[in-house]
């Protein structure tokens, strides 16, 4: 059992559940970085099911968006059935060359760059990113937490201009503290895209609904490839509601910053290490065998290959799930 690679990607449990047979059920998953306090979700009109979505609808949730995150002029907002479809589009932004990610980090970045066709490499430093026609790098990062200042993402985003470039900044943790540097005020000089994620910080990501800040030319052509209806009337309906919600935004952050402050509890007690996270998750030192020995008492995180001694952990919805994993690490 302790020797099963661990899963490619946080939130699968019919693997976890094959993995793990005998596995107390319900299985806790603590394995994304979603908010386990989801948005509640509006009255859909049947309408949303049965006509197709109007382009007013998306019109006005691209600007709730920019209205949400103080996108500046010369930036426009793109949305998309969740960012994860925009990343090989992004990609394909720039003819293939070489493609740089700021590492380890989410692996779906490098997979997108490999599919457009650059000869694509995670990095451990930011000098090693360039040169490189394609930069990436996720700000918080995932896994790890680590936050780049707005200094070097200013200089980064310079370095690519200058060489005709493009730097991707995905921020996609970036909503559960609005005080972390952005990459959006860089947009406008070109040569710059921002991914946002709606379903983490509002805990709905089976809705798939994201977005990308792009330069006007750069989201023309985000656009033209999504194609018309890219984003699903049920999808709509709900993004234009919670992005108009500013009261529910201030209460979810409050909720997020208490949660993440109850896990670093149980996590010492339990004698993990935090090494670093964001308020939707924390990325924690271990000892090897702390992924199936969790596995086996039916809570589900996220491993990884290459760090046998790191665990990703996301927020318990509520106290019953924080005993269960105190329970298991005693």
């Amino acid at each position: 059992m302790d020797s099963a690679p661990p899963l490619a990607h946080g939130g699968n449990l019919d693997e976890a559940r094959r993995r793990y047979p005998g596995a107390p059920m319900p299985f806790l998953d603590l394995s994304t970085g979603i908010a386990p306090r989801a948005y509640p979700l509006p009255t859909l009109p049947a309408e949303c099911f049965t006509r197709l979505p109007e382009p007013a609808d998306h019109a006005a949730l691209c600007a709730l968006a920019a209205a949400r995150w103080g996108v500046p002029r010369g930036a426009r907002v793109v949305a998309a059935p969740g960012t994860q479809i925009l990343l090989p589009m992004i990609a394909a932004l720039r003819p293939p060359g070489t493609a740089r990610i700021l590492g380890p980090t989410y692996a779906e970045h490098a997979r997108a760059g490999a599919l457009a066709g650059h000869e694509t490499r995670e990095v451990a430093t930011l000098a090693e990113l360039a040169p490189a026609i394609l930069i990436t790098v996720v700000n918080p990062d995932n896994p790890t937490g680590r936050l780049l200042p707005a200094e070097a993402l200013a200089k980064l985003a310079a370095t690519q201009r200058a060489a005709g470039g493009l730097l991707v900044v995905d921020e996609a943790f970036g909503d559960a503290d609005p005080d972390l540097p952005s990459a959006l005020k860089l947009v406008p000089g070109g040569g710059v895209v921002v991914l946002r994620s709606f379903g983490k910080f509002h805990g709905l990501a089976g809705l798939r609904l994201g977005f990308a800040v792009a330069p006007e030319p750069l989201a023309a052509r985000l656009e033209a490839l999504l194609g018309p209806w890219a984003v699903a009337g049920p999808a709509l309906r709900t993004g234009l509601a919670a992005l108009a919600d500013p009261a529910w935004e201030a209460a979810q952050r409050e909720w997020l910053r208490d949660a993440a402050a109850r896990l670093d509890g149980v996590l010492a007690a339990g004698g993990l290490g935090v090494l670093g996270g964001t308020n939707l998750f924390r990325f924690v030192e271990a000892p090897p065998g702390t992924l199936d020995r969790l596995g086996r008492a039916g809570i589900l995180v996220r491993g990884f290959a290459h760090w046998t001694d790191r665990l990703r952990i996301g927020l318990p919805a509520d106290a019953a799930g924080l005993a269960r994993l105190a329970v298991a690490l005693a």
